[in-house]
């Protein structure tokens, strides 16, 4: 599902209009007839309610004169008022002016704060507003009257429905630009807009439906520009593929998780079941010798190997010889490892001549933010990295602000630059691509923010490139089912309550959750 900015957006209107044939005039009508259908979904008595249309002079007005038509020829007690004079209006907005003139609904023109304090209380008195203000069209902060109405519907109760975008956000920034409507529902149409699928600008959409006007997919998927990609159930459902009855372990491969140090042996623990829980055939825990024992009496399903170690009970430099090249099919490292010289020189020789694809955590990508451009993927060699914003910004050169800030662009700069794949952690998890894709995920809570849930991404990661995944595709999938065995957890146990464990001890319902639908499909990359 991509998501798309303003440009974007009416780069596919004019595609679909110039190229494809498809009337203006249609667009508008089924975007006004689409956001009715939402309402008569979301609201139980709205052939009962009263409705105000606030519509701009713009095509989202137009949107919302088309609204109010349809709303009043149903019978719904609709007023619409009119940001601006009626004279302004122009194209598409202007037939659809006319034509609520011709049908004897009154259109209220609010040109001045004085006409808002006249007619403000009308509108708030009402039921449901639709907001039909700006849409994808603005590019600078709401001012004045646009910025006062704003702020009176944010204070009063009544539900607002937005249309296309809630009043004061940009398609182009997933921050509000300043004032905004808070939205109850928003009917976005043909294809999500940013600030709707990412914080903090999708706290103030409400729920969003996506609404087919007639734009083809064909036209969405091939606009150029900027490519993020929502990520759906669909999307990693056949990623999942049904295993060959005379499979044998050997087929799903062998992970080797190089993590641990005296006083942090879970991490490496928590990263070798989840990689065994993700299907991997075998997990291989190399850690310091002094830790080893430690480590097997945690599980008995994966192996162990002892690392050469320092005094303090860290892997040394050393060590990195004994992972590398022993026929392992992914190498995973990072959780619990250290950051001395010794795990700086430790990683940098596995980013040097390991053959194995890379994924990179924790303590990996501290210990590697003094030399950034040492970190680098090929095709050959892909490498992973799954910072939280913190250590991104170490790796960046920013702030952790900074980064929250500008997630998308971050994590795609670094991706792109370092030929590596990102999975940038937080509320709405990101993998960049090398290619310079991004994609968001929606699944996980705020329970998960807890010691030890990073671990098992990382093995999950691991776990399914192994299987001989493609790496876009592990990633895809190991980060969608990490949220959402988070969020079978904190149904079950609450978001205050979990741990890393229990998110491991989900991994199994939610790969069946996911899988219910679709047993037996076909595997891909």
């Amino acid at each position: 599902m991509r998501i798309v900015n303003g440009d974007q957006m009416r780069e596919a209107d004019r595609r679909t209009i110039q190229d494809i044939g498809v009337p203006s005039p249609v667009l508008m009508e089924n975007a006004g007839r689409q956001v009715v259908s939402a309402m008569e979904a979301a609201f139980d008595r709205l052939a009962e309610a009263r409705v105000a249309v606030l519509a701009g002079r713009g095509n989202n007005g137009g949107d919302g004169f088309v609204v109010a038509r349809v709303l009043s020829q149903a019978g719904v007690d609709v007023q619409v008022y009119l940001l601006g004079a009626a004279a302004d209006v122009r194209g598409d907005a202007r037939l659809n002016l006319d034509i609520l003139g011709r049908l004897g609904l009154d259109v209220v023109e609010v040109r001045t704060s004085q006409d808002w304090e006249l007619h403000g209380a009308e509108v708030l008195r009402c039921d449901i507003v639709v907001d039909a203000l700006f849409g994808t069209g603005l590019k600078t902060p709401l001012e004045g009257l646009a910025e006062t109405i704003a702020q009176d519907l944010n204070a009063s109760a009544v539900p607002v429905v937005a249309v296309d975008l809630p009043s004061g956000l940009s398609a182009d920034d997933s921050a509000p630009i300043g004032a905004v409507v808070e939205a109850s529902l928003t009917v976005t149409f043909a294809a999500p807009k940013l600030p709707l699928m990412l914080p903090p600008g999708e706290e103030v959409a409400g729920t969003v439906v996506v609404a087919d006007i007639g734009i083809p997919a064909g036209v969405i998927d091939d606009l150029p520009g900027p490519r993020i990609e929502g990520v759906l159930a669909d999307d990693v459902r056949p990623l999942v593929g049904a295993r060959a009855r005379d499979a044998h372990k050997g087929h799903f491969g062998h992970a080797l998780i190089a993590a641990g140090s005296r006083g942090r042996t879970g991490a490496a623990h928590l990263g070798a079941v989840a990689a065994l829980r993700s299907g991997a055939g075998l997990v291989t825990v190399a850690t310091p010798s002094s830790c080893l024992p430690i480590v097997a009496s945690m599980g008995a399903e994966y192996m162990t190997m002892a690392l050469e170690e320092l005094p303090d009970g860290t892997a040394s430099r050393a060590a990195a010889g004994a992972v590398m090249g022993r026929g392992h099919d992914v190498i995973a490292t990072g959780p619990g490892l250290g950051t001395g010289p010794d795990q700086q020189a430790f990683v940098l020789a596995l980013l040097e001549r390991s053959a194995q694809p890379l994924v990179l955590d924790a303590d990996a990508i501290t210990v590697l933010s003094a030399s950034p451009a040492a970190l680098s993927g090929s095709p050959d060699r892909p490498v992973v990295i799954t910072p939280h914003p913190g250590e991104m910004a170490r790796l960046a050169g920013l702030t952790a602000a900074d980064v929250q800030r500008q997630r998308i662009s971050v994590a795609r700069d670094f991706a792109t630059g370092h030929h590596v794949y990102v999975i940038l952690k937080g509320y709405r998890t990101l993998v960049a691509t090398p290619e310079g894709v991004v994609y968001v995920n929606p699944t996980g809570n705020p329970g998960m923010a807890t010691a030890g849930s990073g671990d098992v991404l990382t093995g999950m990661v691991a776990g399914w490139l192994a299987q001989g995944l493609g790496v876009t595709a592990a990633c895809l999938l190991a980060v969608y089912l990490h949220g959402a065995a988070g969020d079978l957890a904190a149904a079950e146990l609450g978001e205050a309550a979990m741990t890393a464990g229990d998110i491991i001890a989900q991994l199994g319902a939610a790969t069946l959750a996911l899988t219910a639908d679709q047993p037996g499909a076909a595997r891909s990359s």
